[in-house]
């Protein structure tokens, strides 16, 4: 990610800035670090929340199963239960199966257990508890972003109106878990750049900012450390929170250089990588390692550990490698099992799935996942009803994935928006890797990461339709741009009513389902 891209900001004039050194009235950005209407935002903050609890705790217990957990909870509810009743929070009974993710997750499906019991609300409240979270952090985090309390409550409206969000949040699975922790970290990383920029901005105005050509050391940064903490907990959820490593970790550094450019620092790379570099990657890529790691001390500490003792049965005890403690080659061996289990789920080696995915078709959601269908006569109009829940991204957010990343990418690239710099770079780590094992069986709840991302950039999109409104001459200008936001925002709240019966697993006549099924691909 080029730094000039992340060196300007966008939204109130107070925040344009002027390339130093390119004419005699440069200058460096003006001190604003997020929104200013504290009351107001704390109010918004409020009810957003609000909205986001009664959403996803309203009829938390079903859908169900005869009682029973429905699709992948099937999974990963029982590893909840097990991790939690079996003693030391370790899985230690193999016949549960799919023993092939880390333990952060299970430990959060355990806590709701531990609340409510081995039932719907046990299962699924540590998940709803997470989706509130999300969208409060979306929320704030785009408000910082925006300096607007308006445009965060569009992507925190967007956010609970989103389906996938929804769904998951409902769901005793772990891609929520994830979503929570990436959104977490992301969420820590913009505070970071604003507190960069404070502690810049104070010793440019003290005159100090040449006292080295590399500019001055920023100190010990709490912000970045928490988004190491966060993305160790992803790690430790899933694998594939080691993209979000990757991805936050440059962008970090490119906030670093542009950040040094904003304040005239003379030499801003060399700053970078002699103040930097090594506490940047000590944060964002080797304490997510040692976190995820850590996450398995209790798998070393007892005696019960799924594959903890198999130095003797499954691997040998001689070899290069017998100098090896046991209890890591047991490590390793469960390690390489859990790549074995997920290189081997190819469509090549014979593994399908009748809602199976690819990542082409995940920005628009043209193959959502169906997780529970029934059929009963509820009399619905006097005849036999379906109660189907299905993960389905709203369409009027989904079907505008590609025009948001097409103005974005324009905005970060000829207009050096760091805003979408910063939303494409989480977009992109959320979805691009998955490119590279195109033959492995995926599904659309994968994309569940990509969510936060892109309701936070149509909500930039909505504040860059209102500003450019707002620098018009024209009033009617003005007020066709707050109509058309507020246009859209009406069809984003009402497209979601119209598929809540499919979220949730209401009861709904065969004619509404047929209704609901907008695309041939959603059959």
């Amino acid at each position: 990610m080029s730094p000039a891209v992340l060196d300007r900001a966008t939204v109130a004039p107070r925040e344009a800035v002027e390339d130093l050194g390119t004419s005699p009235g440069a200058t460096v950005p003006d001190p604003v670090f997020g929104a200013t209407d504290r009351t107001r935002g704390t109010v918004v903050g409020v009810v957003i929340t609000l909205l986001a609890i009664i959403t996803r705790f309203w009829d938390l217990t079903h859908p169900t199963d005869d009682g029973t957990p429905v699709f992948d909870e099937k999974h990963y509810v029982p590893q909840g239960w097990q991790v939690l009743t079996g003693g030391g929070w370790i899985e230690d009974n193999p016949a549960y199966g799919l023993v092939v993710h880390p333990p952060v997750g299970k430990w959060m499906l355990a806590i709701g257990e531990g609340l409510f019991g081995y039932g719907p609300m046990g299962w699924r409240f540590s998940a709803a508890v997470s989706g509130v979270i999300i969208v409060l952090a979306i929320y704030l985090t785009v408000r910082r972003m925006a300096r607007s309390t308006l445009i965060g409550a569009l992507a925190g409206l967007f956010a609970i109106c989103d389906g996938v969000l929804f769904v998951q949040s409902r769901m005793g699975m772990l891609d929520i878990f994830q979503a929570l922790f990436v959104v977490l970290a992301f969420a820590a990383l913009i505070a970071d750049r604003d507190q960069v920029r404070a502690r810049l901005d104070r010793v440019w105005r003290e005159g100090r900012i040449n006292d080295s050509p590399y500019g001055p050391r920023l100190g010990f940064r709490w912000y970045r450390f928490t988004a190491g903490v966060m993305l160790g907990l992803a790690c430790g959820t899933k694998w594939s929170g080691i993209y979000f490593v990757i991805f936050f970790l440059v962008l970090a550094l490119g906030f670093d250089v542009a950040a040094r450019k904003a304040y005239g620092v003379s030499k801003p790379w060399k700053g970078v990588l002699r103040r930097d570099i090594v506490p940047s990657v000590s944060s964002l890529a080797v304490l997510p390692v040692v976190l995820y790691l850590a996450t398995f001390a209790v798998w070393f500490r007892a005696e019960t550990s799924v594959y903890r003792y198999v130095v003797g049965t499954e691997v040998g005890t001689g070899g290069p490698f017998a100098w090896v403690p046991g209890v890591l080659r047991s490590f390793w061996y469960y390690e390489t099992g859990i790549l074995d289990f997920h290189a081997g789920l190819t469509n090549a080696a014979g593994n399908a799935h009748p809602w199976e995915s690819k990542p082409w078709t995940w920005p628009m959601g043209l193959r959502p996942m169906l997780y529970a269908i029934s059929y009963g006569p509820d009399q619905c109009g006097g005849g036999d009803c379906i109660r189907a829940q299905m993960l389905v991204g709203t369409p009027a957010l989904w079907w505008l994935a590609l025009p948001m990343i097409v103005w974005g990418l324009w905005r970060m690239i000829v207009r050096r928006d760091w805003r979408y710099a910063a939303v494409l770079t989480g977009y992109a780590a959320a979805i691009l890797p998955w490119f590279f094992e195109i033959d492995r069986q995926m599904y659309f709840f994968y994309a569940t990461a990509m969510a936060p991302f892109l309701v936070m950039g149509l909500a930039l999109c909505c504040g860059d339709m209102l500003a450019a409104a707002g620098r018009g001459r024209l009033s009617q200008t003005r007020v066709l741009a707050v109509l058309a936001v507020s246009l859209y925002v009406g069809l984003v709240v009402a497209n979601f009513a119209f598929h809540w019966p499919i979220l949730v697993g209401a009861p709904i006549s065969d004619q509404l389902w047929n209704l609901q099924l907008w695309l041939p691909s959603w059959a």
